[in-house]
């Protein structure tokens, strides 16, 4: 597998300096470290990040477009909307008002990942997440897994993703879609399921900065013989049940340290 090293600003051979520092920048390389702190970054790792910047992209384009149609209102405001893309299927957008600033929020969903089933009761009960490669400060490789349900009712899945962090103006956006690595390929006995696209948007609220308005795009294909209609039912009540848990959490003064 070829390697490209990262030293100076001529980080990528035959590639304008301009395109190299946004590049180094983007994956949270310094290009300014001494060359003993060279870093070295696979093709595979690029095509990681090409893969999340693909996928914002295309989060970006899905929240510009009108013909959201409303799945549920709650009483708080938050609402769960839903379209349905070609090649990608029905994508369900939640949209809510959380009293917490944005680097907290995207604190507790990025940096701290690994640490939301000690605060989110739906993940504790049913899934793991762990962090199988970091790549710079704003990109991971992730794996999720579900428990095994009794009786087999439905099958073990798990989940392999890229995960990268973009901000553009006071926004954070929180990309997600599934990739394939050697670090975990498919196990026996375990269906491998599909984030199709994940993002999350982060805007603090004009004039309250310590509140965020929180956007929410979700695709997942579970794979095997779930029925659409359940699966569809289940995301829209996983949104809201996260946002509910998310809330309590920021609240309970429990997420600073």
């Amino acid at each position: 597998m070829s390697k490209f090293i990262l030293k100076t600003p001529n980080c990528f051979p035959n590639i304008p300096v301009s395109l190299q520092k946004m590049m180094c920048t983007k994956l949270g390389i310094n290009t300014v470290h001494d060359l003993r702190e060279t870093a070295i970054l696979s093709s595979q790792e690029l095509f990681y990040f090409t893969q999340a910047e693909d996928t914002l992209h295309k989060a970006i384009s899905m929240l510009q477009q009108d013909g959201w149609q409303a799945e549920t209102q709650q009483g708080n405001g938050d609402w769960i909307l839903s379209k349905t893309f070609p090649r990608i299927g029905k994508v369900f957008r939640a949209e809510a008002v959380i009293d917490s600033p944005p680097e907290l929020i995207y604190s507790q969903l990025f940096e701290k990942l690994e640490q939301m089933d000690q605060w989110n009761p739906s993940i504790s009960k049913v899934q793991v997440i762990k962090i199988l490669q970091k790549i710079g400060r704003n990109t991971i490789l992730t794996r999720e897994i579900t428990a095994q349900i009794p009786a087999n009712m439905v099958s073990q899945r798990d989940f392999v993703s890229v995960r990268h962090c973009y901000r553009k103006g006071s926004a954070l956006y929180l990309i997600g879609t599934a990739t394939d690595s050697h670090l975990m390929p498919p196990q026996k006995g375990i269906i491998r399921a599909e984030a199709g696209l994940t993002c999350i948007v982060l805007r603090p609220i004009e004039g309250d900065s310590g509140k965020t308005h929180f956007t929410w795009l979700l695709n997942l294909d579970l794979k095997g013989w779930i029925p659409q209609s359940v699966t569809d039912k289940a995301l829209s009540q996983s949104q809201t049940d996260f946002i509910k848990h998310l809330r309590r959490h920021l609240s309970s003064g429990k997420n600073t340290s």
